[in-house]
Order: C-alpha cells, then structure tokens, then sequence
C-alpha cells in the first residue's frame, strides 16, 4: 500500500494520479446512474447498451484503419451505437413490452458480433480485450474532462428533476397521475446511461460497466431509506472500492479494472449474507 502512495506522488507517473482522478469522476458516474438502474430495475438494458457499444468501437476502428474515414475516433462510433441501442430499447419497452427481452438479447448479440467482424477485418492488429476489459491507467486527460462535464450534467439533471425521478422510479403510476412524463424521463435515463457507458468503458471495460453500475448501488441500497441515500452511499461506495481496487492492483501486480469489480462484488456478497442472516433470525424470533 505504501508504495502506491509514493508512485502517486511521483511526477514521473501521471497516469497513476490521472487513474485516481478518472475513479473519483466515475464513481459519482456510478452512483447516481446506478442507482436508477438498479431501483428501476433496467440493468438488463444498460447491459445490451453496453455490449451494443462494441460495434460501434469496431465500425469506427476499420473505417479509420482502411481510411474510409479519415481518423475517425473510436468514442463517436460508440456513442452512435450506444445512443441509437438506447432510443430503439427505450422505444421498444414504452411500446411493445412483450418483445422487449427479445429485443434487447438481439441488441446484445448483434452489437458485439459486429465489433467481432469490423475488428476482424480492420487492417494491423485491434485487440478486441482493450475495449472489453478496459484499462484505467491508460486514461488521459481528455477523457478526465470529458468524464467531468458528464459529472456535471449528471449532477444538475439528478438535483434540477430529483422530485420526477423519485416519483417514476418508485412509484410509475403515480408520477402519471401526476403528469410527470415518466416515459421521457425513462428514455432520458437510457440516453444518459449510454453515453456514460461510452466514457466509463475506458476505466473498467464495456463486460464490467454493468457490474459498476449495480454493485455499489445495490449495496448501499441494504440501508438506504430514498434515492437521495442511495445515491450518496453508492457514490461514495464507488469511490472506496475505486481506491482499494488500484491499490491493490499495484502492490499485487493485477488489471486494476477486474480488482475494483472483485472487491465490490466481495462487499456486495458479504452484506447479501448479513441481510439474509438477519432476515431469517427475525423470521425465528417471530
């Protein structure tokens, strides 16, 4: 542990101090977004949201590399799938519930099978793992601003519509008695969810948002008592296990990424225990 400290300090490793910085934008990331997810119970969709990114990563990849479009950045072929994946679930599960596990397998399937073929077919090498598992300290100081500007929209849209968001996520039918527009609330949280899947695949991987999106959240969500707790337990939840994650992955030499998920799927697991103990000793005593 102590030598992670003395590397953050180091001015010859930036990308150690750029890491922890990326992990503290994420987590607030992590826990507003996570929380929505897992009250409103959509993870399923911002997992095919997730996974769907990959064609667009791989489009982008081999009109860049065949040079069909000059230099085109991965990250707007990724927003483009991410976004349209978004509107198509979003659409589909307002409209045509029955379908929508259908649809969003499909979604799944077809978004990783087509960053599969483009990469296949990009010219050089394009290693697929680097986008699937991503790699914190390769994050630059682009990504820390775009990653704070989504903060910051995140943060006004959650403070400015909080009431709204409450409403719909607990209690649907109610927010429409109320004429909260609760379908584009949903559809905004899609949109919203896709673009920080976009930003966030750089720190832990497209596989691994999902688990960053629920993880925290569904652990503070064992004492949480509103959303408004929720999100602030698993914002700071995010954050605690962002920092055990890349210290420990220095010291053991590990992808810094899979320990962060590791160690919030230990505490989730370990307070899952607690909470069914306690559960079934109430159940004795009654």
């Amino acid at each position: 542990m102590a030598d992670y400290f003395i590397a953050l300090v180091d001015p010859s490793m930036p990308f150690i101090r750029n890491a922890l910085l990326a992990g503290l934008l994420s987590s607030i990331l992590f826990g507003l977004l996570g929380s929505i997810v897992t009250v409103k119970r959509i993870a399923g969709l911002a997992g095919a949201i997730s996974h769907a990114v990959l064609g667009g990563i791989g489009m982008a990849l081999y009109l860049s590399a065949s040079g069909k479009v000059q230099n085109l950045p991965p990250i707007l072929g990724a927003l483009l799938f991410a976004i349209v994946s978004a509107i198509i679930i979003g659409f589909v599960s307002l409209k045509a519930k029955q379908r929508e596990d259908t649809v969003i397998n499909a979604l799944w399937a077809i978004g990783m099978s087509l960053g599969v073929l483009f990469l296949a077919k990009t010219p050089g090498y394009a290693d697929p793992t680097a986008y699937l598992f991503g790699n914190i300290l390769l994050v630059t100081e682009k990504d820390l601003v775009l990653l704070a500007l989504l903060d910051v929209l995140t943060l006004f849209l959650a403070w400015r519509y909080y009431p709204q968001l409450e409403a719909s996520a607990f209690d649907e039918d109610f927010a429409k008695t109320r004429s909260i527009a609760t379908d584009h609330i949903f559809i905004a949280i899609l949109i919203l969810t896709a673009l920080a899947v976009v930003l966030l695949q750089t720190f832990v991987g497209i596989v691994m948002v999902i688990a960053m999106l629920t993880l925290p959240a569904g652990t503070a969500g064992f004492w949480a008592k509103s959303l408004a707790s929720m999100m602030t337990g698993a914002c700071i939840l995010s954050l605690l296990f962002t920092f055990s994650g890349l210290a420990s992955s220095w010291a053991l030499d590990l992808p810094a990424g899979a320990m962060v998920v590791v160690i919030a799927g230990a505490v989730f697991l370990v307070f899952s225990a607690v909470s069914a103990v306690k559960r079934r000793g109430s159940r004795v005593r009654q």
